[in-house]
């Protein structure tokens, strides 16, 4: 694919094991954030064809490489992606959940912005569900002061994927 998109030439660990643990709506709209070249959204929007799946990535390539993903698997239809810094994309739109293998490489700055965010950019009820290698106990603090509790859904190879649920 492309050396400028993380993982491109496979599924990192880290994406594979969000996806097997995801508590994904049943309809509704979802956000993947930091979509890289598309595969959390991509396979969302084939999983559940009752969901509006917005993917955004700072980065052009991944973007254009996320579009393609989307026709390649034949949901376009149901799949915008954005180009744009954190939630600047999609500003004023809610979500019933946000997804995101965050971009450690940006560092945890950005990763601690997605989750301190991410409650303008929820429906009551809706989640943050995320997945770490790095860090994973200090976003979790921070997801309890954000949220009030979050849930570890699994450790597996060094990853930690965490859940919160927003209620106002």
């Amino acid at each position: 694919m492309s050396g400028d998109v993380f993982s491109a030439d496979e599924v990192d660990e880290g994406t594979k094991l969000l996806l097997e643990y995801a508590r994904i709506p049943e309809e509704g709209v979802v956000l993947d954030m930091g979509c890289g070249y598309g595969v959390i959204g991509v396979t969302l929007a084939k999983l559940n064809p009752r969901l509006r799946v917005y993917m955004i990535d700072i980065n052009p390539r991944a973007v254009e490489l996320a579009r393609y993903n989307a026709r390649l698997n034949r949901v376009e239809d149901r799949v915008v992606v954005l180009q744009g810094n954190l939630y600047e994309p999609v500003k004023g739109l809610r979500f019933n959940a946000i997804f995101s293998n965050p971009p450690l490489a940006a560092g945890m700055r950005v990763v601690e912005a997605i989750v301190r965010e991410a409650p303008g950019h929820l429906v009551e009820g809706g989640s943050l569900q995320m997945v770490l290698r790095k860090g994973a106990e200090r976003i979790a603090r921070l997801m309890e002061q954000v949220f009030g509790g979050f849930e570890v859904l699994a450790r597996k190879k060094g990853y930690t994927v965490l859940y919160a649920e927003y209620s106002p």
